[in-house]
């Protein structure tokens, strides 16, 4: 651009807490991606491919607190043989009995979410369980966290009223208020062929990434070690080959019923209702199982994700894809043209748009890490876990 006067505005987007989905839809809603082109998003993949219509759908995540705040008011004390006796605010079930009944009555309660209507998840971690001795002492505070994965925005929200109509009736019976800090919101995607076809024909033309024997020899040295004969080539084929995006499109297809447009979920979806996004993906070696019923242990793709030799083939295919992309968007006014003509037609008129879906988290919300999450810490015993002493309850129910 600068060699040859290409007059345009490039920003980097390296955002964090990918997995928790936690930072795009901030970014969104404060209007860090208004204003924009186009979007190029990557990811390292099994495959060399683009994404083509069957994207990734929405996530939702949230943390429920529940806090006994006032144990002494749970019984009449009237109503006890004791009277005003010590032990009577003990008697109160806490907030750790509310976690358990939030979490067991969730479980009893899936099939009035979605029961076999296609791929849709709903995991739950349990981060704080109570803060009390047993003892005569009622446990004070608990918190638990959902994160659920639809197709669609109108299963996220039922989901969120059974949830929210657990937490509450769990919070009444074990004298507890409960409240909820949003952690993430995402739209389902938004799919712009335009985009793709351009990056794809980028791909095409750069070809995959090529791997030497430093890369296999890792990979060799990985199945030596689990007691597993090395093969010539430890990786897959489709590492090193291009698979079309109509190909991949099926391959995704293969297992969901007709009616689904989406699948799983992350966050760059967040992208595509502001400008037109193309979402890319490259190698990212994985290890060649020497039957169909052999699965590595997870430790291997880690470890092949720590190496230079194995990582940097398919990233910096990617590097170049990109590179070739945008060139294309800044110099060819058709090939922009052409992808926001779709985006307009796709949202109903752009950003605002009648088939527009805006930001879904508030646009005051604030980033939740002030959450108690566990952190890792040096003691004199060495390395340890611990709770953070910030607590935020959130929204009452």
């Amino acid at each position: 651009m600068e060699k040859h006067n290409i007059k345009g505005t490039l920003k980097f987007f390296g955002e964090p807490a990918e997995k928790l989905c936690g930072s795009k839809p901030i970014h969104a809603t404060k209007g860090y991606y208004d204003g924009f082109d186009a979007f190029i998003a990557y990811h390292p993949w099994p495959q060399n491919t683009v994404e083509w219509q069957t994207h990734f759908g929405a996530y939702y995540a949230c943390v429920f607190t529940f806090e006994c705040k006032a144990p002494e008011a749970w019984v009449d004390l009237d109503l006890l043989p004791d009277g005003a006796g010590p032990r009577a605010a003990g008697r109160v079930t806490g907030a750790i009995d509310a976690l358990m009944l939030m979490y067991t009555n969730t479980k009893f309660t899936r099939d009035a979410m979605f029961s076999n209507t296609g791929n849709w998840t709903l995991n739950e971690v349990i981060l704080t369980a109570g803060d009390a001795t047993a003892d005569n002492l009622p446990p004070r505070i608990s918190q638990i966290q959902y994160a659920w994965r639809t197709p669609d925005l109108k299963m996220q929200e039922w989901i969120w009223q059974v949830l929210r109509q657990n937490a509450k009736h769990a919070a009444e019976i074990s004298g507890c208020e409960v409240s909820v800090r949003w952690v993430s919101k995402t739209r389902v995607a938004l799919p712009n062929h335009a985009l793709a076809d351009l990056t794809w024909r980028n791909l095409a033309q750069i070809g995959p990434p090529e791997y030497d024997e430093s890369a296999k020899a890792f990979g060799r040295e990985i199945q030596r070690n689990l007691g597993l004969s090395q093969m010539d080539n430890p990786f897959p084929d489709a590492i090193t080959h291009l698979t079309p995006p109509e190909v991949y499109e099926e391959q995704v297809r293969s297992t969901l019923p007709p009616w689904q447009k989406f699948i799983g979920a992350d966050d760059y979806v967040e992208y595509m209702w502001h400008a037109p996004t193309v979402r890319l993906l490259t190698a990212r070696p994985r290890l060649r199982p020497p039957s169909s019923t052999y699965q590595y242990p997870a430790w291997t793709y880690l470890a092949l994700g720590g190496r230079p030799e194995v990582m940097d083939p398919g990233m910096f295919t990617a590097g170049r894809t990109i590179a070739a992309t945008i060139l294309d968007l800044l110099t060819q006014d058709d090939e922009l043209a052409k992808a926001k003509d779709e985006f307009v037609t796709r949202t109903g008129g752009g950003v605002g748009g009648k088939h527009w879906v805006a930001p879904l988290l508030p646009a005051d919300i604030v980033p939740p890490h002030d959450l108690r999450w566990p952190e890792y810490v040096q003691t004199a015993r060495g390395e340890e876990w611990t709770i953070p002493t910030a607590l935020t309850s959130g929204e009452k129910l």
